[in-house]
Formats: structure tokens, sequence, C-alpha cells
């Protein structure tokens, strides 16, 4: 909703013309009304309008939305280029809708440059040429913040080009979860602990902790929370969530920890230090063997040997429930060679839903 708000000074403006966008508000007195224009759009209000409350309600948020088009552009544009002087890169603006027909001019460019840094945390560097990259920093090549926003944009990018495509390009939808994000965030921020209800599978009542978070992670579309209680470390579900509230009780974050090397030795989000570091031995057959290769389970596997019907890898992790539940998925296509204790519960586990499935078979 607009405030409406009339002031002795805004009385005497006639007209206000933001130039780069278009956007032009001739604002009346007490007793004309107030008109805005914005493209072909014309907008009658019967009073006139505080200026400074309106250009932050309205046109500041469109600048934004508009802002950030930009800045994925320019991030896409110049990655998918490897190396782009700026005149190159102002033709290739000029011919998107977002230029609106103008150049990309230097101020402009270094001005989207500094922001893409700070918001996302990616340099755009210039070489010796005067031709722009973006700089391969360390935290690009892992799973990182950096690395997925990067991904996010060029996908963003790459989909907000083909307009007329909308209904041919099918997305995996992923949970949001955006309020309960956003709470998180700002608890780590301010280093506040958080009042959290939480319903368990198969539980029809909910519990309540006071909880320290220590970080968040996306694994398989779904957000999860690690965070700290009297009892140590625990992973909770966002989707599992009921409530969560911040407190104003400060913590401070064990200084030895990193979110990075706490996962570091698991497959997922699954992690429990009673299960010892495992070097596991798997061999893939079939299409299996090229969607290891291309998609590793983990940061530690190598390829061992390849032969003409199978591909074999080495992997050294801590064996958790979700570990061996996405092997049990790849059925006969992929192998447990080692270690035997690890190769049995595989194979005991899917003699059982073959047991299931010929019981159900005979009902």
């Amino acid at each position: 909703m607009i405030p409406r708000k009339t002031t002795a000074t805004l009385q005497q403006l006639q007209q206000i013309v933001f130039a780069d966008s278009k956007f032009i508000c001739t604002f009346g007195s007490s007793s004309s009304p107030t008109i805005l224009h914005f493209g072909n759009v014309k907008i009658n209000f019967a009073i006139p309008l505080n200026f400074r409350i309106f250009a932050n309600s309205i046109f500041t948020s469109m600048k934004a939305s508009s802002l950030f088009k930009q800045y994925v552009w320019l991030v896409d544009t110049i990655r998918r280029a490897r190396r782009i002087s700026l005149a190159d890169l102002s033709d290739r603006w000029q011919l998107t809708d977002l230029s609106e027909g103008t150049p990309l001019s230097r101020t402009t460019f270094n001005r989207h440059r500094a922001a893409v840094e700070e918001i996302f945390g990616i340099t755009i560097g210039c070489d010796a040429d005067n031709r722009y990259y973006i700089v391969d920093a360390p935290q690009l090549r892992t799973d990182s913040v950096q690395q997925w926003m990067l991904s996010t944009l060029t996908v963003s990018n790459i989909v907000g080009e083909a307009r007329g495509l909308h209904d041919r390009i099918l997305l995996e939808n992923i949970p949001t979860e955006g309020e309960l994000l956003r709470q998180v965030v700002e608890a780590m921020q301010r280093s506040v602990r958080i009042v959290v209800r939480y319903r368990r599978y198969g539980s029809d009542d909910d519990s309540e902790w006071t909880l320290e978070p220590y970080c968040i992670k996306l694994f398989r579309r779904r957000w999860y929370l690690l965070c700290r209680n009297s009892k140590g470390l625990m992973v909770l579900s966002f989707d599992r969530v009921t409530s969560l509230a911040l407190t104003d009780e400060p913590f401070t974050i064990d200084p030895d920890f990193d979110a990075e090397s706490f996962f570091a030795e698991y497959f997922g989000v699954m992690t429990d230090a009673r299960i010892p570091l495992t070097r596991i031995l798997l061999r893939a057959y079939g299409n299996e063997r090229f969607a290891l290769r291309d998609l590793p389970l983990h940061p530690s596997q190598r390829l061992l040997e390849e032969a003409d019907d199978h591909v074999d890898f080495e992997l050294r992790l801590r064996p958790t429930t979700d570990f061996l539940a996405h092997l049990l998925s790849r059925g006969r296509w992929v192998e447990v060679l080692s270690p035997d204790d690890i190769a049995q519960k595989i194979s005991d586990l899917h003699r059982e839903a073959v047991e299931m499935s010929d019981v159900r078979g005979k009902k």
C-alpha cells in the first residue's frame, strides 16, 4: 500500500524525471491529482504523494528488480565469454531488453562490477589487455555459496533470455523455505540462539529446543540446519520445523568449527562420528559407469580402473544410512567390492526388498 501524505514543498513540485528509467511523476496540488507515468501506464491519485516515501516504496523496488537482472546478465555473459572487452560487452548489452537501446557505459559497468562482488562475492577481474573475466577464486572450485550462486545466476539468465520457451523448459522444484531461511541466517549473523519447534517423521507431537545455529546446507533439494544444543551438534530438516523464533540470548560459535570440514567425511547431511572412516571400492556397470565419473558421489572419489564393461572407483567416507540408501537405489548397476561388511549389508537389503515384493505378489 502506498502511503499518502501531503507536504508544502510537494505542492510546488511540477515534474520529476528519472531519465535512466523512463519514469515520470507529476505532482499536483491539494486540488489536482498526482499522476504517475511508468512506460505506457498512467495512474491518477486523488491526492498528492510524499515524494520520498513514494520513491522508497515504489521506484526503489522496481529499480532493484531491474538492477538484479542486470547483475545476473553481467556475470553470466562474462563467464560464457571467458574474457571480454568492455566494447564487446556493450555490444552484447545493446542486444538485450535490459539496455533499452543504450550502450553500457564504463561508469555503469564499474558500479555493477562492485555490486556483484559485494552482493554475490564474485570478483570480476581485468587483465593486461583490458579484458574482463570471472576470477577463479578457490571458493568457486568447491561446494560453496559462491559456486552455487554462480551456477544459479547462469541458469537464471539462460532461462530469462528464453522468453518464448517457458512452457518447454521444465525445472525441478526446490522448496525455498524462504522465511525460515531468512530467520536462521539472521540468527547466525547476530549470533543469537533460536527456539525451534520440530516434528520428527512418524511423530504426532512437536519437540521444542533452544539451539545455537551453526550452519545451513542444501542437499538433494532440501535445506538443513546444523545446530548445537546442550547435548551437542544435531541436524534438522527445514521442512520438519513447525515454528522458529529468534531470542536475544547471544552465543559464541566454537572457534575451531569449520562447516565444510564437519561434513567432509560424510555423503550428505546424516552424520555419525561412531562410524569409522572407511575406504570403499565400487564397481559400476552400464551407463552408471559414466554417471559416477561425471557426477562423483563424494569429493574423495577417484577412478581406479576402466574396463570394457565396468569402471572401479574408490571413496573414503563414513558410510551412513543415506549413503547406503543411495547405493541401494542404483540396483544392479553398482557393486560394492569392499569392505565385506558394507557389501553384505547392501546384499541383505536387496534380498529383503525382493522378499517384500514376492510377498506382495502372492497376495
